[in-house]
C-alpha cells in the first residue's frame, strides 16, 4: 500500500483511539446505505479482534437486503431501543457531517471522544480524531487499510462486509471512483472467499415487487429541463405506503434520470413525513453536486450528493433545479 505519511498517521491515531477505551458506540449516518452498514459491522468485527466491546447503533431502519452481513442483527435501532447509558468513546463511520449521525448523538456523554472515519470530501473533521480520505471510494476502503495497518488477517465475515461496501459505493465497480486500489482490494477479498457474483446479483440486479411498483410511479413522473441536461423524478410521502416499499427501495431510482443520454445531473426528490423534501443528486461529471448540496446544508461527493430542503415539493423542485441549471452554465 503506497499512501501519504499523513494518512498513515491518521490510521495510527485511530488505532491509538481503539487502545484508549474498552467499550465503544459505533454509529453511521441516518438512512444507511451499503457502505454505512458494512463499515459499521467491519468496525464491530475489528473491535472484537482487538478484545474490545461495542454497541452498534443507527437511528433508522436497516436495509433488509444487507441482513446477510455478520453482526447485522446486532445493530440497534435507536428509535426502537433508546439506550439508557451515555457513551464516552464513539466511532462514527461514513458520516459526512455530525448532524448525519441523527438522534443517536443524544447518547453521547458530554465529555465523549469521537473517532470520525469517512471518505466524503465535504467532511469538516468533526471528530476528536479524524481519518478522512476523500480519495477512497468508500469508507470500507479506509477500514481495509486500518485492518491492514493493525496487521490483523481478514476472515470471510469481514471480507464480505468490505466487499459489499465497495460494490455498492462504486455502482458495481462502474463509477469513476473505481480506482486501481479498489480493484486490488477486491481481488484480495475474493481470494479470501467472497462470492462476488452472488453479491452483485443480490445487491445490483434483484428487486422486490414493491420496488418495481415504486419505480413505475417514478418513471411516469420523469421530467427534463428544456435543454435536457437535468432530469428529475419525485416520490410523494404516500408512495412508499401505497406500494409497500421501504426507504431502501429508493436506491438507484435517481440513476434512471441521470442515465438518459445527454443528461448531466439527475435528481430524486422525496417528500418526508415532516413536510420537508430530501434530494439525491447524481452528476455525469460536468457539475459538482457536492457544492450544490452544500449550499442547501447537505454534502457528499462531486458526482453523488444529497441535501434536505424545507418547503413544498413543487417549491423544492423549482429551487434546486434552478441551482443545478446555474451550476451547469
Amino acid at each position: 500500500m503506497t499512501v501519504q505519511g499523513s494518512y498513515l498517521k491518521q490510521l495510527d491515531d485511530a488505532l491509538a483511539f481503539f487502545s484508549d477505551s474498552d467499550h465503544f458506540l459505533v454509529v453511521s449516518h441516518v438512512q444507511p446505505d451499503g457502505d454505512a452498514i458494512s463499515s459499521t459491522v467491519a468496525v464491530g468485527w475489528l473491535l472484537q479482534k482487538l478484545g474490545k466491546s461495542a454497541v452498534l447503533m443507527n437511528e433508522s431502519e436497516l436495509p433488509t437486503r444487507l441482513s446477510y452481513l455478520h453482526q447485522f442483527d446486532s445493530i440497534v435501532n435507536y428509535k426502537q431501543a433508546v439506550p439508557q447509558q451515555k457513551f464516552n468513546a464513539i466511532i462514527s463511520v461514513d458520516c459526512a457531517d455530525f448532524k448525519r449521525i441523527g438522534e443517536v448523538a443524544s447518547s453521547f456523554a458530554p465529555e465523549a471522544k469521537l473517532l470520525n472515519i469517512d471518505h466524503h470530501p465535504t467532511n469538516n473533521g468533526f471528530g476528536t480524531v479524524n481519518v478522512i480520505r476523500a480519495e477512497a471510494a468508500a469508507t470500507v476502503e479506509i477500514l481495509f487499510d486500518l485492518i491492514e495497518r493493525a496487521a490483523i488477517s481478514l476472515d470471510l465475515n469481514c471480507a464480505t462486509a468490505i466487499y459489499t461496501g465497495l460494490l455498492t459505493d462504486t455502482g458495481g465497480f462502474r463509477y469513476s471512483n473505481t480506482s486501481p486500489r479498489v480493484m486490488e482490494i477486491a481481488a484480495q477479498l475474493l481470494a479470501v472467499g467472497v462470492s462476488g457474483n452472488e453479491l452483485a446479483d443480490h445487491l445490483l440486479e434483484k428487486m422486490t415487487m414493491a420496488k418495481l411498483k415504486l419505480l413505475q410511479i417514478a418513471l411516469n413522473r420523469l421530467t427534463f429541463s428544456d435543454n435536457l441536461e437535468i432530469g428529475w423524478v419525485y416520490i410523494g410521502k404516500d408512495d412508499l405506503r401505497n406500494t409497500g416499499a421501504v426507504s431502501e427501495d429508493l436506491e438507484g431510482i435517481v440513476n434512471y434520470a441521470l442515465n438518459v443520454d445527454g443528461v448531466e445531473v439527475g435528481i430524486l426528490f422525496k417528500e418526508t413525513d415532516d413536510g420537508a423534501v430530501k434530494a439525491s443528486l447524481r452528476s455525469a461529471g460536468k457539475a459538482n453536486v457536492a457544492a450544490i448540496a452544500q449550499a442547501f446544508g447537505g454534502g457528499g461527493h462531486v458526482r453523488a450528493a444529497g441535501c434536505r430542503l424545507e418547503g413544498s415539493l413543487s417549491d423544492s423542485i423549482t429551487v434546486l433545479v434552478e441551482a443545478v441549471r446555474k451550476a451547469l452554465i
